[in-house]
């Protein structure tokens, strides 16, 4: 889960902690389970929320990456 989201263990287990990635708790070594949907939906809100941000923080001409 963590090397798809390419972050850490600890950032992913807070994400299932906080509740913001739904997971199930399965087996005698505690391992948390995401299903496939909910991680999908979990990746398609963090597009919704940087799309947003983007939308409401447009970059200055100044700030934009030079042509090569």
């Amino acid at each position: 889960m963590a090397d798809i989201l390419n972050i850490s263990s600890s950032q992913t287990y807070a994400l299932v902690r906080s509740g913001e990635l739904p997971a199930i708790k399965i087996g005698g070594r505690g391992q948390w389970r995401v299903e496939r949907a909910e991680l999908e939906a979990y990746i398609q809100r963090a597009y919704e929320q940087t799309r947003a941000f983007v939308a409401a923080n447009p970059m200055s001409r100044n700030e934009a990456v030079p042509e090569d």
